[in-house]
């Protein structure tokens, strides 16, 4: 059975990743949704609000049989913790390819076992990352196009929150 790991830092999941996740589960009997820590980001949620958020987006779309983690450290050696086979990204521009294409060649000289499978974004999320949905909430913008209502939901009680 293959096994799939998608990894990312969902702060917050959007309607993008969610797309993905949807196109990934059907190439991978198993696939792990894996929320990564990045202390090296400036993030507006926990982990365990990510993982939280996640795994509600993640319902909310009716997308099930499948588990989301997180992980701190190396992506390989939570892929082989989990016995993965493949690592899923998605590619939104040409900086998207150039930055993945790195970490492809980096892992695989770390670790020449795991595949990277990546998937273009529908044309509809190209513009769409979590920075920018942030960044539209937090003015007050409306980004029920952008993610599902429980995220949406959460967003604004953290930035609420957080003046």
């Amino acid at each position: 059975m293959a096994i799939a790991i998608y990894p990312g830092s969902f702060d917050p999941i959007t309607n993008g990743h969610i797309d993905i996740v949807r196109r990934a589960k059907k190439l991978f009997p198993k696939l792990y949704v894996a929320v990564v820590a990045n202390p090296h980001k400036s993030l507006l949620f926990t982990i365990e609000e990510r993982v939280e958020i996640t795994k509600a987006a993640l319902v909310e779309a009716g997308i099930n049989g499948l588990e989301v983690i997180s992980y701190n450290g190396l992506l390989i050696d939570c892929a082989k913790k989990h016995g993965a086979d493949a690592i899923v990204r998605g590619l939104r521009a040409n900086s998207d390819f150039e930055y993945e294409f790195q970490m492809a060649l980096t892992n695989r000289d770390l670790a020449s076992e795991f595949e990277s499978v990546f998937f273009m974004t529908a044309k509809k999320f190209s513009f769409l990352s979590s920075s920018i949905v942030k960044e539209v909430c937090m003015y007050g913008g409306n980004v029920s196009t952008f993610v599902p209502q429980s995220v949406e939901i959460a967003l604004q009680k953290k930035l609420r929150t957080k003046k």
